[in-house]
């Protein structure tokens, strides 16, 4: 290192050097020491205390300027950063070693330790690890350090081959790098069982792979065993949906899933979701050679590796879950928010309706009801003032309730509904002489309608109307449709147009006529055109809409093979949500005036020939009914006519589901770099 000083007095002795610091760089004490002599001796020379008499020379400032370079030289060797990492870890933890050893034969210990070559935690062990046979007391389940401990609850039965199924819960503490599909196995008796079953299992109605749902096994052959007895062994699916049962002793057996509510590993509460193979399943293995090619460079071989592996089967069963649509029937509400409604909310859909009986006044005819489609939802319209102005109205009701058996039988009741007189604010004296003072008409109070449109109306759509309360009239002769001709409008005939109300939501109405498209139209309804029970009347109405035209829409047609039954196509949005549903008629499903855009299409078997989706029965032995999805997305431009051949067998099932509307997409963990 060069000295820095004056020309008749070099400073000499001073250096910088730098050494390691556990991937850090740092100044050596020496070279800090001199440094700073370096500095003292510039300052003293130079400047002694500071009081300039004369300007500095260009010998001084060139001093100054090669101290001040000297010493960034010296703090940018001391600055500390970051040390440079390695590549980023991305392998999982791998097994060393277990107490007692996987395998194990005669184990009598409840306690089972494993461990690591490196710090692990394990992720939701109440959700994702499975013992099988199934536990009733949860297993305790303790990580430390590089160790998990697994203490069984459960009095360790005889002869038995035990699982522990860790699915991926087992990650690695800093990267979180899941270890998969890792199990471990010892038997409490002189043979360790070695079958395997495995599967996928999807969502009945969507085909959504199901996650964490149990499936498992019973040798006991009866129909009522899924719905008495404990499953014998059981694991859990993936995320995709996957699922392996290990260790199963040779036999005959019938597979179920479910989703257990309350952990009795059996199918004893019908609200449960669950899932059944029709089949007995005869589990087996075989030994195949398979042979692995190791290549020097593209074109030589170097060398040909020889080796036994074990193939387990059944190894691509199918199951689909659903829901036997069970919900126990009650009264959930009863409520009265306005004077002339009372409204009743029931807990799940119903065949029949329930009887009201009034205690407080006497009057058969009192209310006008109107219903949800289901039943579920029930608004009584009180028709009669003398009835809707008492503060408490009073009823004996009789309606089907769910009873400790899981069957509905009548229940009787009494409603009580209450409505409280609102009082009118009192106002100041300075307001009453206003409103003494004032001379201005009261404001007429309308009925009011809702217009269910806006200004662009499509072909196949009729006008809807939606009114606050019933109606107890309405004049046809009062409400007028006018087509657009050039600036002229031309009233269209009534005979051609229908105006109809809704079967059950009673305060609804259609206006249905055959549009023509492309062309501007007018609907007018003049004043008192509408009445409802309670004497109020509708004002003047008028609104202009234009239908739209057909170069705006595409059509498609689907060309579907492998369809032997009744079956219906539902156009699906990127929200699996339904658009249109169609029935399969010779070989093909017709959807005209679509709105261009991107759709998907699902079809399922009508079995029953009831035009609807029909869940299962276990009781009954009925599977739910089958689903396909057309595999590609539907794209649909304006003015276009498709034509899609279709057919629903060509790609798996677990496969057809294109991956933009599936919900269960399991995540890619995110790394940090």
């Amino acid at each position: 290192m060069l000295g820095i000083g004056n020309r008749e007095s070099p400073v000499t002795g001073v250096y910088v050097a730098c050494s390691p610091n556990k991937g850090r760089l740092r100044p050596n004490k020496s070279a800090k020491i001199g440094f700073y002599r370096c500095l003292h001796y510039l300052y003293t020379r130079n400047y002694g205390t500071m009081k300039l008499k004369r300007p500095l020379s260009s010998t001084t400032v060139y001093r100054i300027m090669a101290a001040f370079v000297w010493a960034l030289s010296i703090y940018s060797c001391a600055n500390m950063s970051r040390p440079g990492g390695g590549p980023r870890d991305e392998t999982p933890p791998v097994f060393i070693k277990g107490t007692p050893a996987p395998g194990a034969l005669n184990v009598s210990k409840q306690k089972i330790e494993i461990e690591f070559d490196e710090i692990i935690q394990v992720e939701n062990p109440s959700e994702k690890v499975v013992v099988s046979p199934p536990q009733k007391d949860m297993p305790e389940i303790r990580t430390s350090g590089r160790k998990i401990t697994v203490l069984l609850k459960d009095s360790l039965l005889p002869n038995t081959t035990y699982t522990i199924d860790f699915s991926n819960a087992i990650v690695d503490n800093n990267e979180k790098n899941p270890l998969y599909s890792f199990a471990y196995s010892f038997s409490t008796g002189e043979k360790i069982d070695s079958l395997q079953v495995s599967g996928i299992l999807l969502n009945a109605r969507d085909l959504e792979p199901v996650t964490g749902m149990l499936v498992g096994l019973h040798s006991n052959l009866d129909d009522t065993a899924f719905q008495k007895l404990p499953l014998e062994r059981i694991a859990s699916s993936d995320e995709y949906g996957h699922f392996t049962i290990r260790n199963i002793t040779p036999g005959k057996y019938r597979l179920f899933a479910l989703k257990d509510l309350n952990r009795d590993y059996c199918f004893d509460n019908p609200s449960e979701e669950i899932a059944f193979f029709d089949s007995i399943i005869v589990p087996s293995a075989d030994v195949k050679l398979h042979v692995d090619t190791l290549w020097t460079d593209s074109v030589t071989i170097d060398t040909i590796v020889e080796y036994n592996h074990t193939h387990f089967y059944p190894n691509d069963i199918l199951l689909t879950s659903f829901n036997e649509g069970f919900q126990s029937q009650y009264l959930d509400k009863s409520e009265r928010t306005d004077r002339r409604r009372i409204n009743l909310y029931f807990k799940a859909p119903a065949d029949s309706l329930p009887r009201l009986k009034p205690l407080n006044f006497e009057q058969d005819d009192w209310a006008i009801l109107e219903r949800s489609p289901l039943n579920d939802t029930l608004q009584y319209w009180i028709k009669d003032s003398l009835i809707y102005n008492m503060d408490t109205l009073l009823f004996a009701a009789e309606y089907l309730r769910t009873d400790s058996l899981r069957q509905l039988s009548p229940y009787n009741d009494t409603l009580k509904f209450i409505m409280k007189p609102v009082r009118a604010p009192k106002k100041k004296e300075k307001e009453k002489k206003e409103e003494n003072d004032s001379v201005a008409p009261p404001e007429i109070k309308f009925l009011q309608m809702n217009a269910k449109s806006s200004g662009t109306l499509d072909i196949y759509k009729p006008l809807r109307f939606s009114f606050a309360e019933p109606l107890q009239t309405y004049d046809p002769a009062k409400i007028h449709l006018d087509q657009k001709r050039d600036t002229l409008w031309i009233p269209i005939a009534d005979s051609l147009f229908t105006f109809q109300q809704d079967s059950l939501a009673i305060r609804d109405y259609t206006l249905t006529y055959k549009w023509t498209p492309g062309e501007s139209y007018r609907i007018v309804m003049d004043s008192i055109a509408f009445t409802n029970i309670y004497g109020l009347f509708t004002n003047s109405y008028k609104q202009e809409f234009k239908v739209k035209a057909l170069e705006e829409y595409s059509n498609l047609y689907l060309a579907i093979t492998g369809v032997t039954d009744s079956a219906f196509v539902e156009i699906l949005d990127s929200g699996d949500k339904i658009v249109r549903t169609a029935p399969v008629v010779n070989g093909g499903a017709e959807f005209l005036y679509l709105n261009p855009g991107t759709y998907y299409a699902r079809l399922f078997i009508d079995s029953n020939g009831n035009g609807k989706y029909d869940t299962g029965n276990y009781a009954e032995k009925r599977q739910p009914e089958e689903v396909s999805y057309f595999p590609q997305e539907l794209e649909l431009k304006a003015n276009w006519d498709v034509e899609q051949e279709w057919d629903i067998y060509a790609t798996p099932v677990d496969m057809q589901k294109p991956e933009k509307i599936k919900k269960n997409k399991p995540k890619e963990k995110k790394r940090n770099y």
